[in-house]
């Protein structure tokens, strides 16, 4: 018996189920750091798997589409301050004035790694594009956010450890991806005859990372700190952001001639906002009192960034698989 459309799909439903379980019992304590280190350990395995997956030809093509790369770079750190700015008349009644400044960072900050990555895979998208872009991006936003963040809310930053960063996204992701790439030879036949293997893991570091940052979420306030109607003019706010973002995103690949899967990619990693980048940079870009404030649109932000593309991304993967099922038809 087939599953009616007005239904959601089985990883949706899971993707709700999590976050209502992450509000009501949230990771903390010695747990939360158990929950990280999955966390961690799944999305390390999914770059392996990424990197035993594809073929050397996969990576430089990745490594050499400047364009893409070039508008993924757009859309994070000039589309999205400009919008920022841009829909102040729009945006500044719904919300508090730090609530305000809060959304303007978000707008500076750099994409996230993993969901960008996991969503343009779920979605069947250019990954060895994503991993470059995506990994870049973290990478870059180490030195534009700050300068951003100096130029748009007249902030300076008072420094912040780059190096540690950078070799934590090493060791956590780029290192796992050349480890997985060395082994291709022994393991790749295997993960392409067992693509669910990979499908598991995409979904389940998703899961997994929504989880882990909605407890991070409640527990830091997220209910408590904000009157229920800021909170209202909050979610709409990032709802009309994003909403904006993916919008011009997936316009402006389609104008300038990317195909399907350089449309996924440009649209997932063009999207999003790194909440892990961005509370550390927070804590050091503006004052102690004010840090609650300002990040909570980040949080708010990442939740339904993340909601917003696992619907997307599997919207896009049934297409690709309708045109696949029709293009095997025409074949026989």
């Amino acid at each position: 018996m087939s599953r009616p459309r007005f239904l959601p799909d089985n990883f949706t439903i899971a993707l709700i189920a999590v976050v209502v379980l992450a509000s009501f019992v949230p990771a903390s304590g010695k747990f939360a750091e158990y929950v990280e280190l999955i966390t961690t350990g799944i999305v390390s395995l999914l770059f392996f798997l990424h990197g035993a997956k594809l073929s050397r030809q996969a990576i430089f093509a990745g490594i050499g589409h400047w364009k893409l790369h070039l508008w993924i770079f757009v859309a994070t750190f000039v589309m999205f301050p400009i919008l920022g700015l841009a829909l102040r008349p729009l945006l500044s009644p719904l919300v508090t004035t730090e609530m305000y400044v809060g959304v303007l960072f978000l707008c500076t900050l750099p994409a996230t790694v993993q969901s960008a990555i996991a969503f343009t895979s779920m979605a069947r998208g250019n990954v060895p594009a994503a991993v470059c872009s995506a990994s870049a991006s973290t990478l870059l936003g180490i030195l534009v956010t700050p300068i951003l963040v100096s130029l748009i809310l007249n902030k300076t930053a008072e420094g912040g450890d780059a190096l540690h960063a950078i070799g934590k996204i090493a060791m956590e992701l780029l290192l796992p991806f050349v480890v997985g790439h060395l082994m291709r030879p022994l393991i790749g036949n295997f993960l392409q005859r067992r693509a669910s293997i990979v499908k598991l893991v995409d979904q389940g570091s998703i899961l997994f990372v929504v989880y882990a940052a909605f407890s991070a979420a409640v527990i830091s306030g997220l209910w408590q700190q904000t009157p229920v109607p800021s909170l209202i003019g909050l979610a709409v706010l990032c709802c009309i952001l994003l909403a904006v973002v993916l919008t011009l995103t997936t316009w402006g690949a389609r104008r300038l001639g990317f195909n399907k899967e350089d449309e996924i990619t440009l649209v997932f990693c063009g999207s999003k906002k790194s909440m892990v980048s961005g509370i550390p940079m927070a804590n050091v870009l503006f004052p102690a009192a004010s840090v609650g404030a300002i990040v909570l649109p980040l949080m708010l932000f990442h939740q339904i960034q993340l909601m917003v593309c696992a619907v997307l991304a599997q919207r896009y993967a049934r297409r690709e698989e309708e045109v696949q099922d029709s293009d095997a038809a025409k074949a026989h």
